[in-house]
């Protein structure tokens, strides 16, 4: 496992992003594990997640597009954080924009926040985490309703690498239904096996009993 990776689950686990217990899903799964970047609070903590979008986005699609486009809310600091990233690293200077929940009819008016999407432009989507590809169908209509736009693809944080609606995984659902490549910083396969038994910081993150239930999830939610 590359060394940014290993990194990139530490620094979960440090800022309590990465969590173990009994949770629950947007698409309503009970889980035994939860990505919350909401936890991300910090300006040092944003500095390093937009370094490690940075460096994902830059292996997947290389930087030969326009636009970094994060849906709200939670994908607004991710795409502020990573277009900066790309700045600092890579030199390249890539447009950020978000959208609004709600339309504003006044002052910078519409439903987009930071930059414009035109024409022609070259689109990646950044998110938090997908879980069964829900989310990419809200946001899908929302950057090809700007113009004759080329959405690329898709980068999120942890590929959780369980099923979609059907019986593929929910990236592998969002590549064939919608054309367009995903890619992840981590998986949740490099997650357990950097950190079952591993003790990090005077604990061990994952045991016996936590890997248990995630095997169990995975075997009701898992790619068959």
């Amino acid at each position: 496992m590359e060394t940014y990776k290993q990194e990139f689950i530490e620094f979960m686990v440090d800022c309590e992003v990465l969590r173990f217990g009994d949770f629950v899903t947007k698409s309503g799964r009970k889980t035994p594990f939860f990505v919350n970047t909401g936890f991300y609070r910090t300006g040092a903590q944003l500095r390093r997640l937009g370094g490690y979008y940075a460096q994902a986005i830059q292996e997947k699609f290389g930087l030969d597009f326009d636009v970094l486009f994060g849906p709200a809310y939670k994908g607004i600091p991710l795409t502020v954080a990573a277009t900066m990233a790309v700045s600092e690293r890579y030199g390249k200077d890539i447009r950020y924009c978000s959208n609004r929940k709600e339309v504003k009819d006044h002052g910078d008016k519409g439903i987009l926040l930071g930059s414009p999407i035109c024409d022609g432009d070259r689109v990646v989507i950044i998110e938090d985490v997908t879980t069964a590809g829900t989310s990419i169908q809200e946001t899908l209509p929302i950057v090809r309703a700007q113009g004759d736009v080329n959405v690329l693809g898709l980068v999120v944080s942890v590929d959780r690498m369980e099923r979609g609606r059907g019986e593929k995984s929910a990236l592998q659902e969002i590549e064939d239904s919608y054309g367009l490549k995903t890619t992840a910083i981590v998986t949740m396969a490099e997650v357990v096996e950097y950190l079952y038994n591993r003790e990090y910081k005077g604990r061990i993150v994952i045991n016996d009993r936590i890997k248990n239930a995630i095997d169990e999830y995975y075997r009701e939610y898992g790619v068959k």
